[in-house]
């Protein structure tokens, strides 16, 4: 798609070129000087650009909290084959929110609702497809005895229903004793003997022919040799027709029988066909095959079993042009047999895979044609309209993109105007673009995106308020700081432009933001810093792409290594040990990837990057252990996996595997591979995992005292002072819990000796608990003053200061990290008690706006309630429990509310 730059009088052309030389000399490996051209923009912008925000193929509407407590309501009383489609819904606005966990769980909802075989397929099989990747933890638990095949085949056959009613006929005879007990179908040379009533009892047309007024009634003699049955095959309809059952049968045959008994309304000799087939199934041909009779014969057994096959081989089946021609084609009558009621959930896991594997092919325009073909209600259709129209906006096919934003809107989804907006803007009306946007602000309650949107169709200083007022609004959107940040340095304001794509890389890990804060570095020449950004990139994504996706970033990672000075092995520990005692993150991600290209052991590095990735925050009784660092699940699970691949020892590789299945949720089989891992050798990991697996496993208040024994045998064992540090720093908030204050200074002194910076946060809850505020206010601003991450250590600072340098320090943390709930809980609590009600929810509602949190709508119900306004109350009840629908308190609160609501 065509890029802006931060130049307001540049032209299309000047902001997609770039110096061909300049670019010959990337691709041969010598990186251009580039003060020298600092007086020329252009040599700049050729580095420097920043994109136009996508149209989002999400569902994304103007109150999602409305639409929430909607799903709610319905849910509560909806028939059941309707919840699973509901779950869905609630997933997409979760994706359209970014919020990956409650994603996954809604997802879960919709496979544990299912109330069909085909629904238990679609969603199970969308599960699968998010746990790509994650085979060695199936692995690992099945090593451990337990059963990971939640979303493994299903036996298809026993998920349908048989009727033994069908097909059973009273005899009603001509006239009693002219009709012959048995009847010889003749099919070719061959006669085959059957039993009169059994036979007619298979079906009415043969009911009717058997023992009607035909003229085959009085007939001992058949002729079947037009109806495309073998002799071999009358046989086995013959002995049916007595047992009742389908002994070992070839598939060709079964296939015969099949179409014969589809052709006489044989409908249990048909049933038991289809089941029988279903059961053959195995593999992609043997699916491919037999869909077309699935089809062609109505058997939605053998249908259902083919689609599993199809679903279990998700993504690779998508490359198989037979398989995609078969979902593509399918009409409604086919799709009812494939999937039953299930097609839009169906054809929403289509469009999703695809959409990944190549969002402006021709099957994903399929997919989603047959997904607009599927929908049933408005909150589907404008769902289907809205993803194609941005699939044909990516393809360039403006007019038809044009008419699915339209139909969208006029379903009711407010975010596709802004396609409406872009389609305007390509066809050059960009006053009309504008004006679109600004009746959106003026006729809803206005959001993040809708000012961004507006900021693409003005100039100047116009654009600036707007993308301004598109932060206020909604911090987590990456573009206004990108565009900012490259308009500050086509002005050489340097320092101004680092310090705005740091605000967003301070609270958010966007690649995007890495990426262009690696051209600042390299537009400085400032190498150190700019090779910390690719490699950090590289940890993260290791195939991403720079340079509007051009080139590697392995490539220009190689390139600006050339300009770094080479370290030793001590270099390499030093610079870590600095990053990791100053919480620079990205920084120790950094050394870390370069230390993995030196002979040091890579399983202990890839270990140390896996801890760097994770976020973790676990509590068990009264023992709470802490590591908060960055939040990369997938990449920090990847790290785990690569540590096990180089283990060098077999205790090394237990110890791994413990935290990839604790880290997954499998508390206590990872605390069993601790215990083996102990067996072989005592070492502090071994200890360190058994400790904190224990303490997120036990529910016996006691284990405090067992976790505080493995810490302390973690300790004597041979380790870094890195870790040191953290098990120190660990055990200190042990014996905090246990009010063991004076063991606890002990160990957080002793982490602080040896460069442990977190300690001090531990160490100012001691000075705390013993009643001086002062010192823990101290203590925690020297935490502030060496962490360069350090919203959280302002946010726990306000908590031992009196209200107005309270307010200071969480208005600081809300500048740092927006995303945290806690400031916007307390000020709004604070208006509260200050008799500003409305003013209270407007504070609250500032922060629900982007970010879908449980304590947020949870306060703002019960402010709700206290004015009286009891539509709002349940509405956010509702909503919250969208969130999570297992918290208590909320329960509780919705259950007064909505008694209070009753007429």
């Amino acid at each position: 798609m065509r890029t802006f730059f931060p130049s307001d009088s540049c032209k299309e052309s000047q902001l997609n070129g770039f110096n061909p030389q300049s670019w010959l000399q990337v691709e041969r490996g010598k990186l251009p000087k580039l003060s020298s051209h600092y007086s020329s923009s252009s040599s700049i912008e050729s580095f420097i650009k920043v994109p136009e925000p996508s149209i989002l193929p999400y569902y994304k509407p103007a109150d999602y909290v409305g639409v929430l407590a909607q799903i709610h309501e319905e849910l509560e009383s909806c028939p059941v084959q309707k919840r699973s489609s509901l779950y869905l819904l609630q997933f997409q606005i979760f994706r359209g929110l970014g919020e990956a966990k409650l994603m996954r769980r809604s997802l879960r909802k919709a496979w544990q609702k299912a109330s069909s075989v085909h629904e238990k397929l679609v969603f199970g099989a969308w599960l699968r497809y998010e746990k790509q990747g994650e085979e060695l933890i199936s692995d690992l638990l099945a090593n451990c005895d337990k059963c990971a095949q939640e979303f493994g085949p299903v036996d298809i056959a026993s998920q349908f229903q048989t009727d033994r009613n069908v097909g059973s006929h009273d005899t009603v005879l001509m006239s009693g004793n002219q009709i012959p007990g048995h009847v010889a179908f003749r099919i070719g040379e061959e006669k085959i003997v059957c039993d009169r009533q059994r036979i007619a009892a298979l079906s009415a047309p043969f009911h009717a022919m058997l023992n009607g007024f035909f003229m085959e009634s009085l007939c001992e003699d058949i002729d079947l040799s037009e109806n495309n049955i073998s002799p071999a095959g009358m046989r086995v309809i013959s002995e049916f027709s007595v047992t009742g059952s389908l002994n070992e049968v070839p598939p060709n045959l079964l296939l015969e029988i099949l179409v014969f008994a589809n052709k006489f309304c044989c409908e249990n000799l048909k049933d038991v066909c289809d089941r029988k087939l279903a059961s053959l199934v195995s593999s992609r041909e043997d699916a491919i095959e037999l869909m077309e009779y699935a089809f062609e014969e109505n058997s939605p057994v053998l249908a259902a079993s083919c689609l599993q096959v199809f679903l279990h081989e998700l993504p690779d089946c998508l490359n198989d042009n037979r398989v995609v021609k078969l979902f593509c084609d399918a009409d409604r009558r086919q799709r009812s047999i494939m999937v039953g009621l299930a097609s839009f959930s169906l054809y929403c896991l289509l469009t999703e895979v695809a959409m990944n594997l190549d969002p402006q092919s021709d099957t994903i325009v399929s997919f989603l044609e047959q997904l607009i073909e599927s929908a049933e209600t408005d909150r589907q259709r404008l769902l289907a309209f809205h993803q194609l129209g941005c699939v044909r906006l990516l393809r360039k096919e403006y007019e038809e993109a044009e008419r699915l934003f339209e139909a969208a809107v006029n379903a009711g989804h407010t975010y596709s105007i802004a396609g409406l907006a872009r389609l305007g803007y390509i066809k050059g009306h960009k006053l009309s673009s504008y004006e679109k946007l600004s009746s959106v602000i003026s006729s809803f309650t206005p959001l993040g995106w809708m000012y961004q949107e507006r900021s693409l169709y003005c100039e100047g200083d116009k654009k600036w308020e707007d993308l301004v007022k598109a932060t206020t609004l909604d911090p987590t959107l990456t573009y206004p700081y990108m565009y900012r940040a490259a308009s500050l340095m086509m002005k050489q304001n340097v320092e101004d432009a680092l310090a705005e794509i740091n605000r967003v890389l301070g609270f958010k890990l966007a690649l995007e933001c890495l990426e262009l804060r690696f051209f600042l570095y390299l537009a400085q020449e400032n190498y150190q810093k700019a090779i910390c950004d690719v490699q950090a990139i590289l940890t993260l994504s290791p195939n991403y792409r720079m340079f509007e996706g051009r080139v590697a970033a392995i490539h220009f990672r190689t390139l600006v290594r050339e300009h770094i000075e080479n370290w030793t092995t001590a270099d390499f520990w030093l610079q870590l040990y600095d990053r990791w005692s100053s919480v620079d993150d990205i920084g120790s991600l950094s050394v870390i990837y370069q230390m993995l290209e030196s002979d040091a052991p890579k399983g202990v590095l890839y270990f140390r990057q896996s801890l760097l990735l994770l976020s973790w925050y676990y509590e068990c009784v009264r023992v709470r252990l802490v590591l908060i660092r960055l939040n990369c699940p997938e990449a920090a699970m990847r790290s785990l996996q690569l540590a096990r691949q180089h283990a060098s020892t077999d205790h090394e590789c237990l110890v791994y595997e413990g935290w990839i299945l604790y880290d997954t949720g499998h508390c206590e089989e990872g605390l069993r591979k601790a215990e083996e891992s102990i067996q072989i050798k005592r070492s502090f990991e071994a200890f360190f995992l058994k400790a904190y697996a224990l303490a997120d496993s036990s529910q016996d208040p006691s284990c405090s005292s067992t976790v505080v024994s493995l810490l302390e045998d973690a300790l004597r064992c041979p380790s870094d002072r890195l870790r040191k540090g953290q098990a120190l720093n660990n055990l200190g908030s042990v014996y905090v819990d246990c009010e063991k204050l004076d063991l606890a200074a002990d160990c957080y002194i002793n982490a602080l000796k040896i460069r442990h910076t977190r300690a001090h946060q531990g160490l100012a809850r001691v000075h705390f608990l013993r009643n001086d505020k002062v010192a823990a206010y101290e203590e925690m601003g020297k935490l502030i003053e060496k962490a360069q991450n350090n919203a959280s250590a302002y946010e726990k600072r306000s908590e031992y200061c009196d209200r107005e340098l309270t307010k200071v320090d969480l208005e600081m943390v809300t500048k740092l990290d927006p995303l945290r709930v806690y400031p916007y809980r307390y000020r709004a609590a604070v208006l509260m008690d200050s008799h500003k009600e409305k003013e209270a929810i407007e504070e609250l509602s500032r922060a629900i706006a982007f970010k879908a949190d449980l304590h947020l709508l949870h306060l703002r119900a019960a402010f709700h309630e206290h004015v009286g306004d009891v539509l709002g109350a349940l509405r956010d009840c509702r909503a919250a429990l969208s969130v999570d629908p297992n918290d208590q308190e909320m329960l509780d609160l919705h259950s007064r509310v909505y008694s209070s609501h009753e007429p």
